[in-house]
């Protein structure tokens, strides 16, 4: 109803857009929605503004705002899958916000911007186009789930209404709510139907950013569940070891003679006995320690120095540059299962390696795009999941030179990937903060979700995906945080903030090998040992450790943990130098406090050396 005509709108499944009038003669205005899809429309809440949204018969969605007296597109919104797995169904709020139910999530838009706003995924349980409906205030949206229930999501508003609900119900039954800060959205649990009075409202689940729905500009959806605390662990004073000379622990810098480079990639071969690192120069190192009397292993280790490894023809393992800078190329690395070859890039093409030989196999993938990341599949050495500069994966057979999929899903460029055995998926991270699950038997995306905490507009760094052990759980590293996911949810189990002595951004991270430790390094050169479940901080290693005090620029840029042995790691230095360290033997694990804890109100136990020959150890 507009300037006094009354008139409805109807669509059809042929993509017609029809508008009658109550004259019983035919309608009056035509439109074609674009991709000529299956549309709903509606209007802003004041009548102003109108909106259809809807999919073709090929996947592809569109969310359109229309200008009325011309019967033409005003606005696309951006952001929908490339083929979305159902009708999208959208809704509007406040003449300000637009919703939709895409990918198994619920996207937002600022009416007035065309790229996405921010996302969630409701803690999970919703189909893939999930329809929705805002309350006359746009406090509260109701969303369908898979088990045909339905979930409310409520804003800061919102959750001021359910609390006066709750309070008038006999008897009362606060509501409990988990804080992630102002302007948030959280999902509630409706049991019973809709939201009506008389309902009960159960529970309220943690709390997922909303931020746009509260007037706070953001761009990205992101995960900021607060973080999860065993109830155990409250009543228990943490203590964090301190180690600050390198006569504390065990450590040695690997001998190098080749032109310095920052060690950009670091990995140890799957034996063990050797270690490759990746120069930002696009050159390889490899060092290996050799079987004697004295390691008789001959596996890696700081008590005896490797040597810097090459063959009989001299050549170095170099990678192909093409007409790239490889010190501002995004350097990537994948060793096989048995160590004979490696996958490398600095830039240029993907070169594949003998590493007997050092010889050059084959080279694919020119760019551009260039590769950024590089997985081989646990099952078969020949097919390799290369992420790209472009934000795409491609699933690659080496053997018949032949990409078998291409996986769309990031906003930048990929900086990590992991496969799981067990749940049979891949997961990917990239520059965007997100983290993307595929099947690996159809290669579709399964979950996706953000996990920085506070996007930053212009700003894009890593995030690193591992799978624990079992294969089931999920470290996730960001210079923001550590997180551990349950990967067949995607859905966060622990999370870890930079804080007090280990407060500088984290430049990398990684499980031990047996995944009961996590070995992460910091920007300011700090090294953080943690508890692998809980992600409790065990033992910090001051710079002084591995460098000169005089020296304060230099720090970790990459972490390698020993494939067998769980209290030995790695680090790949700005100043282009290898460290190894272990425990002293004396210990045999990170963290074992002095005889005399001298427990600072911070909660850190300061560890002195008594001399140059050793420190007084006990176990704490």
């Amino acid at each position: 109803h507009k300037e006094n005509i009354q008139f409805i709108f109807s669509t059809a499944i042929d993509g017609k857009i029809k508008a009658w009038l109550y004259d019983l003669l035919g309608s009056r205005v035509d439109y074609d929605a674009p991709g000529h899809c299956c549309t709903t429309m509606a209007y802003s809440a004041d009548g102003s503004r109108l909106f259809s949204c809807g999919t073709s018969k090929d996947g592809e969605s569109y969310l359109v705002e229309w200008n009325e007296s011309e019967g033409a597109i005003k606005r696309t919104y951006s952001g929908f899958r490339k083929h979305s797995l159902g009708v999208v169904q959208f809704d509007s709020t406040r003449n300000h916000f637009l919703a939709a139910g895409d990918e198994f999530q619920i996207k937002f838009w600022d009416m007035d911007n065309i790229n996405l706003l921010t996302m969630v995924d409701a803690e999970g349980g919703l189909p893939a186009s999930p329809r929705l409906r805002f309350n006359k205030e746009g406090s509260l949206l109701a969303v369908t789930t898979n088990d045909n229930g339905i979930k409310i999501l409520a804003n800061s508003d919102g959750m001021r209404l359910l609390r006066a609900f709750e309070a008038a119900r006999v008897p009362p039954e606060p509501i409990i709510t988990k804080s992630s800060g102002v302007n948030s959205m959280v999902a509630v649990s409706a049991v019973g139907g809709p939201l009506t009075a008389g309902v009960a409202v159960d529970r309220v689940s943690p709390t997922m950013s909303m931020v746009g729905l509260n007037g706070v500009d953001g761009n990205r959806s992101v995960d900021v569940k607060p973080r999860l605390d065993d109830p155990a662990d409250k009543n228990k004073i943490w203590k964090l070891t301190e180690i600050t000379d390198p006569v504390q622990c065990r450590t040695i810098r690997l001998l190098d003679n080749l032109p310095p480079s920052k060690a950009s990639r670091l990995i140890y071969t799957n034996s063990g006995v050797a270690l490759l690192a990746l120069g930002t120069n696009a050159v390889h190192k490899l060092w290996k320690w050799q079987r004697n009397d004295r390691n008789p292993t001959g596996k890696a280790t700081a008590n005896f120095p490797p040597q810097l490894w090459q063959p009989a023809s001299g050549i170095l393992m170099t990678n192909d540059i093409s007409d790239t800078n490889p010190e501002e190329a995004v350097p990537c690395i994948a060793l096989s299962k048995n160590d004979s070859y490696v996958m490398s890039a600095s830039g240029g093409k993907v070169s594949l390696f003998n590493m007997m030989t050092f010889k050059v196999m084959t080279t694919f993938m020119p760019p551009p795009p260039t590769a950024t990341f590089l997985a081989f599949h646990p099952q078969d050495n020949n097919i390799i999941a290369i992420g790209m500069e472009d934000s795409t994966i491609q699933i690659y057979n080496v053997r018949v030179d032949e990409v078998k999929s291409k996986l769309k899903g990031h906003q930048k460029r990929i900086t990590g990937l992991a496969f799981s055995s067990t749940l049979n998926v891949l997961v990917s991270s990239g520059a965007d903060a997100q983290v993307c699950v595929w099947s690996t038997d159809g290669w579709e995306k399964r979950k996706a979700k953000y996990i920085q905490p506070q996007p930053q507009p212009g700003r894009s760094t890593d995030t690193r995906v591992q799978f624990h052990n079992d294969q089931v759980r999920l470290l996730v590293v960001h210079e923001s945080q550590l997180a551990i996911y349950d990967a067949a949810k995607l859905e966060r189990i622990r999370q870890w903030l930079p804080h007090d002595s280990l407060s500088a951004p984290i430049s990398n991270a990684t499980y031990s090998c047996d995944s009961q430790l996590v070995y992460a390094s910091f920007n300011d050169g700090a090294v953080g040992v943690f508890d692998g479940e809980g992600l409790r901080p065990h033992c910090r290693l001051a710079p002084s450790v591995y460098t000169s005090p005089a020296v304060s620029s230099v720090y970790p840029l990459v972490i390698a943990a020993h494939p067998l042995e769980p209290n030995q790691f790695a680090l790949g230095l700005s100043d282009g130098g290898v460290q190894v360290l272990e425990p002293l033997e004396t210990e045999g694990r990170w963290g074992t406090g002095p005889s005399s804890e001298n427990v600072t109100a911070n909660g850190i136990i300061s560890v002195q050396a008594t001399s140059s020959q050793g420190v007084e150890q006990a176990s704490r």
